[in-house]
């Protein structure tokens, strides 16, 4: 015979337990229309499996209708006003990516094991295998002694550290102006170099469905119907005279033969690559001058019309079957700038911009509205990444993200993450072979007349 106070406790206790009603979803949805439409459609998924589920109904926030400022993206930019806005009925703060999917009554089985009242930090947990420069080189001599979340498999944190989070965010400011990998940076965030909670590993937060997870994911490379057509794509190649005879070969014996329309620029005139020289000379560091002289040259009739450019250093390796496949997600007619985001002074109304190594991917109307526009280089050797991405900024265009293309070398990433992926680009000959890189993480094994 179970005693009748017990029957009580037990029955106040699941009383306490938090119910959909108490928990918070934020899909990491971008201003880009397709992306809006996706992460739209998952918003819709997840209202529905909790009509049906009958255990209350979730806030569902689209992170880019949260405000108007891009900067959100970053995350903790937003926590404040997260708080601000759900702290007062939630308990739980989850993120997802657009193509994460969620099973609502796993999620909240797994929130029960976790007291609400306490600060907690839950996904599933990536680690550096090396050192690496993306990170800064932390925690170089133990790099699997720090754990991150992966966002495919989406992380949340409770309400009393979502609190602690968003008054700090309010007093003080972040180590670094430069937002790389976010997820890296928002788990030292909150570990706050001891003070605060390491993340906890959450076997239910999945990449890959199995039976009892309570997230799993898709795919970060969609199909969206048949790839775009190669000559869609204009290829320009940034390159020097310097390394005329190492790197233009890789590129050569690459990834070149898939190109429809691509061109080498130089500093020099080189007929035996060729080379085009946009007289523009070289700098070590920067190459803006050389990057607007490109653009120029898209929009004007010398080269074949295309809806599509991709600026790339000559270190760069790419799959353009893969990039074509994206690119079928995307409305060219629109402004679109296209790679692997960063940002600059996020946290103080900053902007974002895509990252040069991993490939600028710009629509015939973004290169027309930026050319057009007046924005231009203050020096031959800026930043032309950046440039670009403050240009748009000023003019409302969106940095629109996809974590296929890559900054650094497949070593400097989690091998638990990018396993996982259809990669678009990686960058950087550094001590690496280069050729077995593409082969390894980039080389497509169908016939190319069906890439």
């Amino acid at each position: 015979i179970i005693p009748a106070r017990f029957l009580l406790e037990k029955s106040f206790f699941f009383i306490l337990l938090p119910g959909l009603q108490e928990v918070v979803v934020v899909i990491q949805s971008q201003r880009n229309s397709y992306h809006a439409r996706r992460s739209e459609q998952r918003k819709e998924e997840i209202l529905q499996q909790a009509a049906e589920e009958g255990k209350g109904r979730p806030v569902v926030v689209l992170l880019h209708e949260l405000t108007e400022y891009e900067g959100d993206w970053s995350i903790l930019p937003a926590l404040p006003h997260l708080f601000a806005t759900y702290g007062q009925l939630a308990s739980w703060f989850i993120f997802v990516e657009e193509e994460t999917r969620l099973r609502l009554a796993a999620l909240l089985r797994v929130l029960h094991r976790y007291p609400e009242h306490e600060e907690w930090f839950l996904g599933r947990g990536l680690h550096d295998d090396g050192a690496s420069i993306i990170h800064h080189y932390a925690f170089s001599e133990d790099p699997s002694s720090f754990t991150y979340p992966d966002p495919s498999a989406g992380w949340a944190v409770s309400k009393p550290l979502l609190k602690r989070l968003a008054v700090r965010l309010q007093h003080e400011s972040l180590k670094s102006d430069f937002t790389i990998d976010l997820h890296h940076e928002i788990a030292l965030y909150v570990w706050e170099e001891g003070n605060g909670p390491k993340l906890t590993a959450v076997p239910e937060f999945c990449s890959q469905m199995r039976d009892n997870c309570a997230t799993s994911f898709t795919t970060f490379l969609p199909d969206c119907g048949e790839p775009v057509p190669k000559t869609d794509v204009f290829v320009a190649v940034k390159t020097c005279h310097k390394f005329h005879h190492d790197r233009v070969p890789v590129v050569r014996a690459t990834w070149e033969k898939d190109a429809g329309f691509l061109e080498f620029y130089s500093d020099v005139s080189d007929s035996s690559i060729p080379t085009i020289s946009l007289g523009v000379p070289n700098t070590e560091r920067g190459h803006c001058g050389k990057t607007f002289a490109i653009m120029r040259r898209f929009l004007s009739g010398a080269v074949p019309r295309a809806d599509w450019l991709l600026i790339v250093d000559d270190d760069t390796l790419v799959s353009l079957s893969r990039l074509r496949m994206l690119l079928r997600c995307y409305d060219s007619r629109e402004a679109v700038s296209l790679g692997e985001r960063y940002g600059y002074g996020l946290l103080h109304k900053g902007y974002s911009y895509t990252t040069g190594g991993g490939g600028m991917v710009l629509s015939r109307v973004a290169v027309s509205r930026l050319m057009s526009s007046g924005c231009s280089c203050h020096s031959d050797d800026a930043p032309d990444d950046m440039v670009i991405g403050r240009c748009f900024t000023s003019l409302g265009v969106p940095i629109t993200h996809s974590p296929l293309f890559h900054q650094a070398r497949p070593d400097d990433y989690s091998g638990k993450l990018i396993s996982s992926q259809q990669a678009i680009s990686f960058h950087k000959h550094w001590n690496v072979d280069p050729l077995a890189v593409y082969k390894h993480w980039l080389k497509d094994d169908l016939p190319r007349d069906e890439l």
